[in-house]
């Protein structure tokens, strides 16, 4: 009796202290990891302080190329860029983090218990490939959302096409991107199903305007008006941090029966070129009514008919 007693104690001792405290270990550890590497993550992702108004960039953003454009160089909007693009790829780390740490975790303390591990790991391989061809979509989502924030193919205030939508970007997200259109309404974009992107606001862009006049003006004397309206208007201040290059004259873009289209152009910085558009139009039409540049429809023709005035 005192051999059996003696094992039978040994055995209780075994499960009921030896083996909690083997997991209690693991999961202590896993914890303290977990804590370790999301403070190393927080580093890498959130801005430093350097001045009163100024951060430095994010460490995990130095390795990665980054295209915002010259109309957010302000710090206040770069900053709110560079914070949203690093707490993604932040919170994408820390959920990695914690999911490899949990399994190591389970199975760490399924072996101490004394369960084989192998067919548990065949079993989830074969869930997570039901799961994954059920969830095609989202993870789909996932991964595009992925490689736009590490190739930074749009971010926070920049201008973009996605074919559905065109407008400023609000938000980025892993799964969904948010897009503000002209009209207010706000866009809410799968990254899944974008097949392709117009930035209007990485690098720099053109300003480009096309004039309508009768076909019996004097074209040359218009092209020289245009010409030199535009060069005017971008001298001034109002418009010389936005343009960075000389107003291009392109000449006749187009003729048909009723009127003759002259092109002309200007390399802007990003996100000004409606603006600058707006600016020459304006100006460029106010020198043709000066110079007696006839448009190509008869005055008064944009007039609403009597009873409706």
């Amino acid at each position: 009796m005192s051999v059996l007693a003696f094992r039978l104690t040994e055995t209780g001792q075994m499960w009921l202290v030896d083996r909690p405290i083997q997991i209690g270990v693991y999961i202590l550890v896993g914890l303290i990891l977990r804590w370790i590497l999301n403070k190393l993550i927080d580093r890498i992702t959130k801005p430093r302080k350097i001045g009163v108004d100024k951060h430095e960039r994010p460490s995990v953003l130095r390795v990665l190329r980054e295209r915002a454009p010259q109309s957010l160089r302000a710090e206040e909007a770069l900053r709110e860029r560079r914070a949203q693009r690093a707490g993604t790829i932040g919170s994408v780390l820390k959920s990695a983090v914690s999911f490899i740490i949990l399994i190591w975790v389970v199975f760490q303390s399924l072996a101490i218990l004394g369960i084989n591990v192998a067919p548990i790991v065949a079993s989830a391989g074969v869930l997570g490939l039901a799961i994954g061809f059920g969830a095609q979509s989202l993870v789909q989502d996932f991964l595009s959302g992925l490689f736009m924030l590490f190739e930074d193919q749009y971010g926070v205030g920049d201008v973009i096409d996605t074919g559905d939508a065109i407008g400023t970007v609000e938000t980025v997200g892993m799964r969904v991107t948010t897009v503000r259109d002209e009209f207010g309404t706000l866009w809410y974009v799968r990254n899944g199903e974008i097949l392709r992107i117009g930035n209007f606001s990485q690098d720099y862009a053109y300003a480009v305007i096309k004039l309508p006049v009768a076909p019996a003006a004097d074209i040359d004397l218009a092209i020289e008006v245009a010409e030199e309206a535009a060069v005017a208007a971008v001298a001034e201040e109002a418009l010389r941090p936005s343009v960075l290059g000389a107003p291009q004259m392109a000449g006749v873009d187009a003729v048909r029966a009723d009127q003759v289209t002259i092109r002309l152009s200007v390399m802007t910085r990003s996100n000004t070129q409606w603006a600058v558009e707006r600016t020459l139009r304006r100006r460029i039409l106010a020198a043709f009514e000066e110079h007696g540049i006839e448009a190509p429809y008869p005055k008064g023709a944009l007039r609403m008919p009597p009873d409706q005035e």
